[in-house]
């Protein structure tokens, strides 16, 4: 039997574990800290429930795939209820606006706030789908590792391929394609937005990525009761029944590689050796830290970090939706402060996600667990976050209470908070990035790190850094694709009787 370690047990390690050992691996996952989870854990304290990571689950399809893969049910592991409002924006004009999953609804919303712009959002959502569905059987059906393979003039489906990738990508920025779909600078912002899901700019983010809003438009937004942790505890409960070894408080130090070919990892007490190494860590830090090569990805842009806070309020507050959204009032020079000065905007959008407002579980009676969280820049110099976090936690409670949580600041019993330091520190993230590398640039999409390596064989990467990038649906998306090549390898290995 072939063994296979996964350094780190995020939602792309523990999915790939779980594929592998359905598929007949011998798999360990080796991950550093108590907990598995990577950025999607959880802090409970007081009788509060935070998630730290990811708060929204879309394509539930893709999770259901990979269950149905490893021949279980997945309505045995999780409870999944459908978001709706699946979001509230607040804008610092008074104004308000829920998007719901049917766009019927939706649409009688923006006609109080932005009428001119109804019948352009039936073209908008129309560009968004069909982005989606050809992004969904190219990008998001393929390794990029076999983007060459697919593009190439011997493949049948070259001219159907290479159409399909030319009529999604763009010249255009996220910013500029809306603006020629919208004149009211809300729905201007709003649709921008959607560039943050994978922490990049909508200034400076291609026009490819407004697939997005589809995604919530056509799909919806779902929760898993409980909170998004049940997502990986679900995952860890699949991998132990499919007969996956896992090694908590076991930090890997070292990718062992003789030749050309990863043989190993090391860590502070043993060195563990396999088949395959499939890294959950970040990739640019894979390469740094446990392979000591600075390469290409290296030196490429990161994803902005977040700042977080999580406050249990014992109050409630009855105009939060389960996820919220309270925009600033120059989202332009935000995002120039974040990506071009790297510092923390001096007006942040301000995300509040209410879990307590759809799961009772979420908080004790008559309370409320808020997760707050702003964009912020990945980290340089510029920033001691250690200096800057009560100030500008401050900042944040004061917009809120101005924005109409009134009496948030004297309602709060526990808070606790994430800097970008701490993401850099708890989960190895690139400069504290959240997604990885930007998708800031034209080609940025197809300049991820790739799911198996070109320069070290039997090394593989899973994960939000890594194609086809950050998210939950994505994240699982990785996983897939490293294991059909990992399947794929192994069988022409047995065909073969050596490895190509």
């Amino acid at each position: 039997m072939k063994e296979v370690i996964v350094i780190g047990g995020g939602l792309g390690g523990l999915a790939t574990a779980c594929r592998l050992a359905k598929s007949g691996f011998s798999v360990t996952i080796v991950e550093k800290n108590e907990r598995l989870g990577g950025k999607v854990n959880l802090i409970e304290a007081n009788g509060y429930r935070f998630d730290t990571g990811a708060s929204l689950l879309t394509l539930p399809d893709i999770l259901q795939e990979l269950f149905n893969f490893c021949e279980r049910d997945l309505t045995e592991y999780l409870s999944l209820v459908p978001l709706d409002p699946i979001c509230r924006y607040f804008w610092e004009d008074g104004a308000t606006l829920d998007i719901y999953k049917d766009l019927e609804l939706t649409k009688k919303a923006i006609a109080q706030i932005a009428p001119e712009d109804l019948a352009s959002l039936d073209v908008y959502i129309r560009d968004a789908r069909a982005k989606y569905e050809i992004s969904k059987r190219t990008f998001l059906a393929t390794s990029l590792n076999n983007l060459p393979k697919i593009l190439s003039p011997s493949n049948g489906r070259f001219f159907k391929n290479l159409s399909d990738l030319l009529r999604i990508s763009s010249l255009k920025t996220l910013d500029k394609h809306n603006k020629s779909y919208f004149r009211s600078p809300k729905l201007r912002q709003l649709f921008n937005r959607y560039a943050t899901y994978n922490g990049s700019s909508p200034y400076r983010i291609p026009a490819t990525f407004a697939l997005i809003p589809y995604v919530e438009f056509g799909f919806g937004a779902w929760y898993p009761i409980g909170g998004i942790y049940e997502i990986p505890k679900s995952l860890e409960k699949l991998a132990r029944e499919l007969g996956v070894s896992i090694l908590t408080k076991t930090e890997v130090k070292k990718i062992v590689v003789e030749g050309s070919r990863a043989i190993a990892v090391e860590t502070p007490d043993k060195t563990l050796k396999a088949h395959y190494i499939v890294s959950n860590a970040d990739g640019v830090e894979t390469y740094r830290r446990l392979l000591s090569i600075n390469n290409r990805f290296v030196n490429r842009e990161p994803s902005c970090s977040g700042f977080v806070l999580m406050i249990g309020a014992r109050k409630r507050f009855p105009n939060l939706a389960h996820h919220n959204i309270f925009f600033s009032e120059d989202y332009e020079s935000e995002f120039e402060q974040i990506f071009d000065k790297l510092l923390p905007p001096d007006n942040p959008t301000i995300y509040v996600c209410a879990t307590s407002r759809t799961d009772s579980t979420q908080a004790p009676d008559g309370c409320e667990n808020l997760f707050i969280m702003v964009n912020a820049p990945y980290l340089t110099e510029k920033v001691n976050w250690s200096h800057y976090k009560k100030p500008y936690r401050d900042l944040i409670i004061e917009k809120l209470e101005k924005a109409g949580l009134d009496g948030l600041e004297k309602s709060i019993e526990f808070e606790a908070t994430i800097t970008p330091e701490d993401f850099a520190q708890n989960t190895y993230s690139n400069k504290g990035s959240i997604y990885g590398i930007s998708s800031n640039g034209i080609l940025s999409a197809f300049l991820r790190i790739p799911n198996k390596s070109r320069e070290i064989d039997n090394l593989y990467f899973v994960g939000g850094a890594t194609h086809p990038g950050g998210g939950i649906p994505l994240v699982l998306l990785s996983a897939r694709m490293a294991c059909d090549m990992i399947v794929e390898e192994n069988l022409g290995v047995q065909r073969h009787g050596h490895r190509r």
